[in-house]
């Protein structure tokens, strides 16, 4: 398997299935070759998957499995949320991927534009709420906006309003909304806690701390870890494996409101079928196996993620898993449906108001 990175539904997806996970420790190792656009293959043996980044080690493990069954190889192209939507437009003359995974609104976004076809695939083992009632795309992973801090950080940050500390004046960061999954993420958390005009207002003031836009929230991990930054977004997935395989030294927090609530917001990584896939047949053939409940049980153990079907899943609340972490916060599932028709306007308003 080959990994690119680069930085850069109409129904409520939902992500109840908090409690049940599985939690252990797995050796990840990848190549990564850096370059451009993905290549397709015609000769039906190889795949392109574009997905956002956050589950290249977990993808590494099954791709292979999937190539030995089959003889069909799978080749990984990893950038931001955003950013792999903007691929499938650009290259609607000439697709080059074949599946598609990205996080909410963005997943809403491609279909809206016509950039996916329904794939046939059996999804019946999947919750009505986690997919597409017409077959454009299907949750593959359930996950959680959170922040990181570096343990250095003192006082550590706990709420909204630590954030605004002089502490943090350059040594915080946020992937931006509109082009990242989890950026975008942190404002619609921040509308559904404060309005949207007190989202604004907030995101107005910590923008003195903020070093700026990146496309890519995966990109911040490392920032944070060595020290270059004491705070950023993430999500749990992400954060907690970076934090396995990778040795990250940074502590994952939801900051809390005034009143001590902590909430987060349900980010699930969602999969489609290209439009105009090189190769329709055998990516729909990838498709229903990452869908298998054998497959789908590696999800919690491997990429401490939460697997879509909830037969795949197993109960794990053991310190520092997902589950413990979720423990007494409350989880926001918006209307992708209303968030993809008002997101223009949302972005328009959030640059305006932060000069970005």
């Amino acid at each position: 398997m080959r990994i690119r990175r680069d930085s850069t539904h109409r129904r409520r997806l939902g992500a109840g299935k908090i409690a049940m996970l599985a939690v252990a420790a797995t050796a990840i190792s990848f190549t990564a070759a850096c370059g451009g656009t993905g290549t397709s293959s015609s000769d039906g043996k190889t795949l392109t998957v574009y997905s956002a980044d956050g589950l290249a080690g977990w993808y590494k493990t099954q791709f292979a499995k999937f190539e030995a069954d089959t003889g069909i190889a799978v080749n990984l192209v990893e950038a931001g949320s955003g950013e792999v939507v903007s691929r499938l437009e650009k290259e609607q003359s000439n697709a080059q991927a074949d599946v598609v995974v990205t996080l909410p609104p963005f997943i809403q976004r491609a279909e809206q534009q016509g950039l996916l076809q329904p794939s046939g695939v059996d999804t019946s083992a999947i919750a009505e709420a986690d997919k597409d009632p017409d077959g454009n795309y299907v949750t593959l992973a359930s996950n959680f906006l959170c922040f990181i801090a570096n343990p250095s950080a003192n006082p550590a940050p706990v709420t909204w309003d630590d954030l605004l500390s002089e502490q943090f004046k350059g040594k915080l960061q946020y992937s931006t909304p509109g082009q990242a999954g989890d950026g975008t993420a942190v404002l619609l958390l921040l509308q559904n806690l404060l309005g949207k005009q007190g989202a604004l207002d907030y995101l107005g003031k910590l923008q003195a701390n903020n070093v700026g836009p990146s496309s890519s929230t995966g990109k911040l991990q490392p920032k944070v870890s060595n020290g270059e930054l004491l705070v950023a977004n993430g999500d749990i997935q992400m954060n907690l494996t970076s934090i396995r395989d990778d040795g990250s030294k940074f502590n994952v927090f939801f900051p809390a409101s005034a009143d001590g609530k902590r909430t987060t917001i349900a980010v699930p990584y969602v999969m489609g079928l290209a439009k105009g896939a090189p190769n329709t047949e055998n990516a729909k053939k990838l498709m229903e196996f990452m869908l298998s409940s054998d497959v789908q049980k590696t999800l919690g153990t491997e990429a401490l993620a939460v697997p879509a079907r909830s037969d795949a899943a197993s109960a794990d609340t053991a310190p520092g898993s997902p589950a413990a972490l979720l423990k007494d916060v409350e989880v926001y599932h918006p209307d992708w449906n209303t968030v993809i028709t008002e997101l223009d306007a949302d972005v328009a308003a959030y640059q305006k108001a932060t000069g970005s």
